[in-house]
């Protein structure tokens, strides 16, 4: 569904990729962890296109990402950032349904019903009427991902999804993600949520300094890394305060 191909990128004499490869296919889904400044978020970035990658290629589903096929790459793939990014002078149900009208062209009352159900499907139906300043984190972050499943997406990016919440707010945003990942969306999620990572993965990456480093399941990676790197990583993450 989703191949990088060695792929590289730099930010003037700074590379933050380095000759990167992986693949995830259909329904599956891949953690990315890693420390910060890893290079995580610009694989993302650049498998949908808002970053442009120095060498390498990325395809998804098929289709090689190229400024011709953006737009429809732009279609299969949903996006749910670290800080929501909703429209703030629009309500949750106005948010989810800004995509389906204003990109896909279809009929508003076909819309509506379709957002309608997926703030249901997000537990957030009741909210529906609420801008984003009336509803807290964990809840703008379900209606993001409403607003990304509006679009029919075949895969669905995370970038950090939890990071800006209270933990009070973690588990109701991942169990939403989680109950995707059982219906068979396909997934790339950048996360430092190691349990969550164990529990869904089909595979676990571990970036360091743009390069993967480490790759395999959650068993083999979070529990019996290979590489010095990661087992350093993982001993300061999980080890009690």
């Amino acid at each position: 569904m989703i191949v990088l191909e060695n792929v590289t990128k730099a930010f003037g004499n700074r590379t933050v990729l380095h000759d990167v490869s992986f693949s995830v296919g259909a329904g599956e889904v891949a953690c990315l962890i890693g420390p910060s400044g890893s290079g995580k978020s610009t694989i993302l970035r650049c498998i949908n296109g808002l970053e442009t990658r120095d060498a390498g290629r990325i395809e998804v589903d098929g289709r090689e990402v190229t400024p011709a096929t953006l737009p429809e790459i732009r279609r299969m793939l949903g996006m749910v950032f670290q800080r929501f990014n909703l429209f703030p002078h629009r309500t949750a149900l106005e948010n989810v349904m800004e995509g389906p009208l204003h990109v896909l062209h279809r009929p508003a009352a076909e819309v509506r019903e379709q957002a309608t159900a997926l703030l249901e499907k997000v537990g957030m139906a009741e909210h529906a009427n609420k801008l984003p300043r009336q509803l807290s984190g964990g809840q703008q972050q379900r209606v993001g991902i409403a607003r990304a499943l509006a679009m029919q997406p075949r895969a669905i990016l995370f970038d950090e999804p939890t990071s800006a919440l209270d933990a009070e707010r973690v588990g109701e945003v991942l169990k939403v993600m989680r109950e995707l990942a059982d219906e068979g969306m396909t997934m790339i999620v950048v996360t430092h949520e190691l349990d969550f990572a164990r529990k869904v993965a089909d595979m676990v990456l571990f970036a360091d300094e743009g390069r993967i480093v480490e790759r395999g399941s959650p068993e083999q990676v979070l529990s019996a890394p290979k590489t010095e790197r990661a087992r350093a990583f993982l001993t300061r993450v999980l080890e009690p305060l």
